[in-house]
């Protein structure tokens, strides 16, 4: 949905046919306040999910507040990618590890869409913890949600996940505050990729492979133009072979899939 209907539809109760095919409903008073106030927000740039306090992502509704990062469309191909991976005889997928789980979107979808795999999400920030906690508990799945910084929570366990998938902060520290207005809204920890973007794909990488199981899969989401550093990375570390790359919707490289290499003796 556009702006306009995400914020006609949250006022009027309504879903999005409803909505034209009913057009011709006035708003009541307190109504056409709340459409002006959320007006003046927006022409200063607050996205219009903070305002409204959700966002919907696969199909589900997300409760979201400024302490967690607006859920993209790219990203549901990132969740797609997952669910097919975790489905294929190859890789039957029990266990799923979420890393940087923000509102939870990613783990919740996965949740959802795959009934009976036991999913963890770890993410920094207790706040966001307690947003993607209220998420899970909106949409009716269990999670077991972690607060950890990447892997150091000693609760994860050691060649136990089938996948991890990350959507991790790529955004080079420096072009951050050239972005457009909205992205200062946005929690910067949640972005910043340190000076070239890179920083946590190097984490996540080369430490991955002790909490994967035998040719598990590491699914990650990269930023524009990111793709020949983040296999760059994979190569240096060893322990991963690419197996797939995914564009999004622009024909922009935006997934990247790299299984655990099988140990050889000696």
């Amino acid at each position: 949905m556009n702006e306009a209907e995400l914020l006609f539809t949250d006022i009027l109760n309504c879903s999005r046919p409803s909505l034209y095919l009913d057009k011709d409903t006035p708003l009541d008073k307190a109504q056409s306040y709340f459409v002006s106030g959320v007006l003046k927000r927006r022409i200063k740039g607050e996205p219009i999910q903070y305002i409204l306090g959700k966002a919907e992502f696969m199909g589900l509704e997300f409760k979201l507040a400024p302490d967690v990062l607006i859920p993209r469309p790219e990203t549901e191909i990132l969740v797609e990618k997952t669910i097919e991976m975790a489905r294929s005889p190859e890789v039957a997928a029990r266990s799923i590890l979420d890393i940087g789980t923000g509102s939870g979107c990613i783990a919740v979808s996965l949740a959802k869409n795959l009934p009976g795999v036991e999913i963890t999400a770890v993410d920094i920030c207790e706040k966001a913890i307690k947003i993607a906690r209220r998420n899970a508990l909106l949409n009716n799945v269990k999670i077991n949600f972690l607060k950890s910084d990447l892997f150091d929570n000693r609760q994860l366990k050691a060649d136990n996940y089938g996948i991890i998938v990350s959507n991790p902060p790529y955004i080079p520290a420096a072009e951050i505050d050239a972005l457009q207005p909205e992205i200062k809204y946005e929690p910067r920890l949640a972005l910043d990729g340190g000076k070239d973007g890179l920083d946590f794909y190097r984490r996540i990488i080369n430490s991955a492979h002790l909490y994967l199981k035998e040719n598990g899969l590491l699914i990650m989401e990269i930023g524009f133009n990111q793709k020949e550093a983040v296999k760059n990375i994979f190569k240096v570390c060893g322990y991963f072979e690419i197996i797939d790359e995914v564009k999004d919707y622009n024909n922009i490289d935006r997934i990247v899939i790299a299984k655990k290499r099988e140990r050889t003796n000696g």
